[in-house]
């Protein structure tokens, strides 16, 4: 997936920068990362209030593998295959995942690492057989 195809999939939302980054590429509005892209899928920023939407789109969390071999999840999650066809949906998932990376921004360092952590263990209980 190309950058200029990422952008056109956004352009109902608005100016969305692509920088490559770790094998894949980071979204970013107004100078903060909402999404990102790895493996071909688009992800967005999430928090505990929208992880149930990506849930009942049977979209999953993006993981990693650590240096332990262990999996890292992050708070970005896949976006749902219906919405790279519907342009004005994607904005308005896109706008949220924003807002809720403006609000990450301003938490005391402290208290985004803890937010970051619960969004991580809501997701693994949740996907836990």
């Amino acid at each position: 997936m190309d950058a200029d195809h990422i952008r056109e999939l956004f352009s109902a939302f608005g100016t969305v920068q692509v920088r490559r980054m770790f094998g894949g590429a980071g979204l970013f509005a107004n100078g903060l990362m909402f999404g990102l892209v790895s493996g071909g899928e688009i992800y967005l920023k999430a928090d505990v209030d929208s992880v149930p939407a990506f849930e009942n789109e049977g979209c999953g969390p993006f993981t990693y593998g650590t240096k332990t071999g262990r999996r890292a999840i992050m708070s970005y999650w896949r976006l749902p295959d219906r919405l790279y066809d519907d342009a004005e949906e994607l904005a308005l998932w896109a706008a949220r995942a924003l807002a809720i990376a403006q609000r990450a921004r301003t938490l005391p360092a402290g208290r985004r690492a803890r937010t970051k952590k619960s969004t991580a263990k809501k997701a693994r209980r949740r996907a836990a057989p």
